[in-house]
């Protein structure tokens, strides 16, 4: 359900803010509306906003440096909405700081079930995920959502933050890729094993120490990735 989300609609084009305000207002939600990147990141200074939908073929602050934009300085998810359908431009998108990529044309019942999951992912847990985990050169604080990697703070993404619960929540053992999947993104993604790839390589730039040497997130072939929490570890 959306009811009484705040919802932002970012899209040049007025006839896709009129429809996607009628339609997703239909279903209780609450859409704000912006036709630049520029008015966009003036909205959520102003207001609280629940999910944004993102065109990217936008003048003036283009969509990608649009998402940069939004994620450097808000945790709030992003699905990306465009007419390029190609891998390159999806994985661009998420390295960008989206959260999931929806292709133009499509349908509303295709975009409210993203929509759904990528609200559904702001409130994910799991009853086995401890509060904190402190290892050399990594603490974290579930509970405060606060992440110190090599003594430095780390932000992380609605999704990324997720997505290392769920891997600290079954630490030391595979997690196939298709679980990590259903999990984090539901059953409508196991097969966009692009998708977890991108995560992964954000999650491990962010919290792996320097010199390219991975110590928490490894890869299990063909099976998916684990993390390695060392005896050592304080877990509370």
């Amino acid at each position: 359900m959306i009811e009484k989300r705040t919802i932002l609609v970012v899209d040049d084009e007025p006839q896709i803010r009129r429809v996607l305000k009628t339609s997703l207002g239909s279903q209780g939600g609450i859409v704000l509306a912006a036709e630049t990147g520029e008015e966009a990141l003036d909205i959520l200074r102003r207001e609280t906003v629940d999910l944004v939908l993102l065109d990217l073929n936008m003048p003036g602050m283009g969509g990608l440096e649009t998402c940069r934009a939004i994620r450097a300085a808000w945790n709030v998810p992003i699905i990306v909405l465009s007419v390029r359908d190609s891998g390159t431009d999806k994985v661009e998108a998420l390295d960008a700081g989206a959260d999931d990529y929806v292709t133009k044309p499509f349908s509303f019942e295709e975009l409210m079930a993203r929509i759904r999951a990528a609200l559904r992912r702001t409130g994910f847990a799991t009853d086995t995920t401890p509060k904190k985990v402190s290892v050399p050169g990594l603490e974290i604080d579930f509970e405060d959502r606060r992440i110190v990697a090599s003594g430095v703070p780390v932000r992380l993404t609605p999704t990324e933050f997720d997505l290392l619960r769920y891997l600290v929540a079954n630490a030391n053992k595979p997690v196939p890729h298709r679980k990590l999947l259903q999990a984090i993104w539901g059953p409508e993604y196991v097969e966009e094993v692009e998708y977890l790839r991108v995560f992964i390589n954000q999650l491990r730039k962010k919290i792996e120490p320097p010199g390219g040497k991975f110590v928490f997130i490894m890869t299990e072939p063909r099976i998916g990735y684990r993390l390695e929490l060392p005896v050592a570890a304080v877990v509370e």
